[in-house]
């Protein structure tokens, strides 16, 4: 019941994210597949089939890839998800430079994934 129960919570702040810019999605999905799979199939079968995030949690399921557009968008949230914070929080510069370092090392994760089958 717990591994369904956060698939469900998963997928809905999967589904927020779809709506609402800089939130990211597809990691969501991805993250409820293998809750999914032990505890509902139907839903797996859901996420995995889905029209337009179904391609994109296979591919990292099977390869570790992010499609090249996907890449882009990741990195253009990143991108722009720290300038917002730079520009609009005034925070003092060590939490500047300590969400950069963060920032910048999931952009170096996202950028070096293959993008797609090897």
């Amino acid at each position: 019941m717990l591994y369904g129960a956060l698939g469900f919570v998963l997928v809905a702040v999967g589904l927020v994210g779809a709506v609402l810019p800089l939130l990211p999605t597809t990691i969501f999905f991805i993250l409820a597949v293998p809750c999914f799979a032990r505890s509902n199939a139907r839903m797996e079968a859901w996420i995995l089939d889905h029209p337009q995030f179904g391609a994109p949690v296979r591919a990292w399921i099977r390869h570790g890839a992010i499609p090249p557009m996907a890449k882009l968008m990741a990195l253009s949230g990143i991108a722009i998800g720290y300038g917002l914070f730079a520009y609009g929080a005034r925070a003092h510069p060590l939490a500047l430079g300590l969400g950069g370092g963060f920032m910048l090392a999931c952009a170096a994760f996202v950028a070096t994934r293959p993008s797609g089958p090897k």
